[in-house]
């Protein structure tokens, strides 16, 4: 019985040293803005009010999917289609409609908390040029909220996540 209660206070201890801890769980997204280096010029990519979720787990793998509200049906009426035959009906208009409001990707995390930085290793994502790469965002909690900065060379991603 002393070994598994020095056992447990053993994982209690080294998950309290692990700086990923405050990211586990599911967040649910709040706002979402670029703002353009060149102008200051503020968008909403997905509207004032997106649609996501980002999930961080113990085991250190993460995913996030972002959407615009309200993106139309592709390839005209289709019911219970499977998705190849809805991409084979598609438009090549409505395909770019619907890629250019939604991003989904996975992978695995860390955190580097001298730098407030967390970084996405993508392994898969709808945007292949993420595909292999590491996205940095620095990080901000206050209460139930994750704010997430994607800095890049012509712009910054400021995203604003409420756990779940």
């Amino acid at each position: 019985m002393q070994r598994r209660t020095l056992l447990a206070a053993g994982a209690v201890a080294l998950n309290a040293a692990d700086p990923r801890q405050p990211f586990f769980g599911v967040w649910r997204l709040v706002r979402y803005e670029m703002r353009t280096k060149a102008t200051g010029k503020i968008v909403h990519p997905y509207t004032e009010k997106p649609e996501g979720r980002i999930t961080y787990d113990e085991a250190g793998r993460m995913s996030a999917q972002l959407m615009r509200p309200g993106r139309k049906p592709l390839g005209g009426s289709v019911p219970q289609a499977g998705a190849a035959l809805i991409f084979e009906k598609a438009t090549a208009e409505e395909l770019r409609e619907a890629a250019g409001g939604f991003i989904a990707y996975y992978g695995t995390f860390d955190v580097l908390p001298a730098e407030r930085t967390v970084v996405h290793h993508v392994k898969a994502s709808l945007l292949p040029n993420w595909v292999g790469k590491d996205l940095r965002r620095q990080y901000e909690f206050a209460g139930r909220m994750l704010t997430l900065i994607a800095d890049t060379p012509a712009n910054v991603g400021l995203l604003v996540w409420e756990r779940e």
